[in-house]
Parts: structure tokens; C-alpha cells; sequence
């Protein structure tokens, strides 16, 4: 008897969506995502992933606020002008008592709503960093597999460390806005490393230049190793400069294949995908531990357990061991795509 996916509404064995998928019905998309989202897309991966590796991803991530929505929207509108099929995912913030979320970016792109050739995806973060949601890579996955020419993933709007988009995207752009101490915020660590193209949006504002001045300056003060950010303003509301957005997204796609980094990227996505889900898999076991363990009975004051030991009592059930302090090594330290001159 064939295995029912219980995760979705209605009674849909694996076969009729495999079916479906493959006949590219977007409602078994949205099925198939919702799966993954239920914590079940192993199955669907392991049929799926073969396919995938085709499309173009783009990664939007900024601040709250910054107009990301109506950037993609325009991203879209100019994709869809030369004739590619987009997937959206876009992530909004959850709330950390329900973990539910309003889902709101989607108002943004109601001029696509009727285009068949358009997929939108909301999904809440409920809870996970880095601007994305757990289930993103697999979404991400999925829509290439489907055939999707172009998957944007836009983000909840982030601060300085949440920058898990450029982990997953082959072009990561990163959003400003004048007039917001956003040029601050590039200063600040991990912001500059992951922006493949700088966008200054809304134009109109009167603090435009000074924020496209005071990033060529930081600019100018870092070596990078490879490629160069570029950096495009952009008026996403009136569609100014959208046309030199996606020209500078192409460039830095040809830059990928011409310099063979484009495996380096997929490479990447690929790690981070296996370790999401090797770190999901081993906080649930790590939670039951802790619950049956640790964090239960006496006080731990009067136990006799410090810390480092009871860290170390709760690894031993993983048929880990004492790790210790050593130090990290050369070799686990990413290498930084940018270093202040004069500091080689």
C-alpha cells in the first residue's frame, strides 16, 4: 500500500505527487514544500536532487523597511520581461510566543499573482536565524527541480549577523537605505563579506549619494580577493535602475562560471544544507537528553555537576567525548573575502 503524506490537507499518496511534480503542476510544488516545511522531505529530496543545480538563485536581504518586497517584485517583473520562470521565497518574521507570522511580503507582489510562470512561497522563520527559515534550503531545492528558471529568496529583514542567505544564494544582494545609519551598519562584521551587489534603494531620498559615497569609501579601504561588489541604485517603486541591477546580477554570474567558483557556491549551499539538518537532527536528541537527564532532579548547586561536566556526560550519550578546549584550526576558518589594507 503506497505511503500517504499525512503533512498535507487532503489525502495525496507520494506516487500521484511525484507525478504531478514532474507534470508541473504548481499546486504539487506547493504540496511538496509543504512537506519539507513539515519535516519531511527526505523522501522528496532524495528523488528530486538529481535535477537540481540549474537555477539561477538570488538571495535580497536588508534591513526592515529597506523595500525589499517591492524589489523583488521589480526583480521579477524584469526576469519574467525576458522570458524566465521565477520562484519566490520569501520569509517573514515569526513570533517568538506562536511562532506564527503574518506572511505580509507576498502583498507586494500582487501583479504576479495570476502569472503562471510565477511561484510564490511565503514561509515564517519561527524562531530560525540567519534570515532564512529551516525549510528554506529544501524549498530552495524544490523549485530548482521543478524547473525553475530563477529562485529569489528574500529574507526577514536582518541585522549585522543573520547573513545565512549567502550560504544558500549564487548572488547575494544586500539592500540599504539612505537617511537610516545603514552606511553604519556596513561597517559592521559580516555585512560587507556577503554582498555579491551593494543596492541603494529609493533613490528619490536626498541622502542617496552620501550613502552610495560612504560605501565606495569602506570600499576603498579593503583588498577583496576575487570579486569586487558592485554597487547600483535603485528606485524600485518607479522600476529606475532595475536594468542595471540585473545586468550587474548577470555579471557576477559570468564571473562564477568564468572563474569556476560557481562550485565553490554550490559546494557551499550543499554543506550548509547537510549541516541544517545534521544540527536539527542532533538538538532534538540533545533535547531529550537534557529532559531526561540534566535538567532534571537536584539543584544543580548541590549536585556536584559542574557545566563542563555535565556537557560532557550529555556527549557521551551521543558516543562523543571530552573535545575539551583545543583550539579551532587554520583550516576551519573561512577564509574572509576582504581584508583592511595595510593588514596583509
Amino acid at each position: 500500500m503506497p505511503a500517504i503524506l499525512d503533512v498535507v490537507a487532503e489525502r495525496y499518496t507520494f506516487s500521484e505527487l511525484l507525478r504531478d511534480f514532474d507534470a508541473k503542476k504548481p499546486r504539487a510544488l506547493a504540496r511538496a514544500i509543504s512537506v519539507a516545511e513539515g519535516g519531511h522531505g527526505g523522501k522528496l529530496i532524495r528523488h528530486l536532487f538529481a535535477r537540481t543545480g540549474r537555477a539561477m538563485t538570488i538571495g535580497l536581504t536588508g534591513p526592515p523597511g529597506v523595500g525589499k518586497s517591492t524589489l523583488s517584485s521589480a526583480l521579477v517583473r524584469k526576469a519574467r520581461s525576458l522570458g524566465k520562470s521565477v520562484g519566490i521565497i520569501s520569509v517573514d518574521p515569526s513570533s517568538p510566543f506562536s511562532h506564527g507570522a503574518l506572511l505580509g511580503d507576498r502583498i507586494r507582489l500582487t501583479e504576479h499573482f495570476t502569472d503562471s510562470e510565477v511561484f510564490i512561497r511565503s514561509m515564517a522563520a519561527r524562531g530560525h536565524l540567519g534570515g532564512v527559515a529551516g525549510a528554506t534550503a529544501d524549498a530552495v531545492s524544490l523549485m530548482d527541480a521543478f524547473g525553475m528558471d530563477v529562485v529569489l529568496i528574500e529574507t526577514v529583514g536582518v541585522g549585522q549577523s543573520e547573513i545565512e542567505i549567502a550560504e544558500l544564494a549564487h548572488t547575494t544582494l544586500v539592500a540599504l537605505q539612505p537617511g537610516s545609519g545603514d552606511s553604519i551598519q556596513v561597517l559592521k562584521a559580516g555585512i560587507m563579506e556577503i554582498a555579491d551587489i551593494f543596492v541603494v534603494n529609493k533613490a528619490d531620498h536626498p541622502m542617496a549619494h552620501q550613502l552610495r559615497r560612504e560605501i565606495r569609501s569602506m570600499m576603498e579601504m579593503l583588498d577583496f580577493s576575487g570579486w569586487v561588489p558592485l554597487l547600483v541604485t535603485t528606485q524600485a517603486l518607479s522600476g529606475e535602475g532595475i536594468d542595471e541591477l540585473w545586468s550587474a546580477i548577470e555579471q557576477h554570474i559570468a564571473y562564477l562560471h568564468e572563474t569556476g567558483e560557481i562550485t565553490t557556491k554550490r559546494r557551499e549551499a550543499f554543506t550548509h544544507q547537510v549541516r541544517q539538518l545534521a544540527l536539527g537532527h542532533l538538538e532534538r536528541r540533545l533535547a531529550h537528553e537534557l529532559r531526561a537527564g540534566i535538567a532534571s532532579g537536584a539543584d544543580p548547586h548541590t549536585s556536584g555537576l559542574d557545566p563542563y561536566a555535565a556537557a560532557d556526560r550529555v556527549l557521551e550519550a551521543f558516543g562523543g567525548k571530552d573535545i575539551g578546549e583545543s583550539p579551532i584550526s587554520n583550516e576551519e576558518i573561512a577564509r574572509p573575502r576582504a581584508v583592511v589594507k595595510g593588514l596583509t
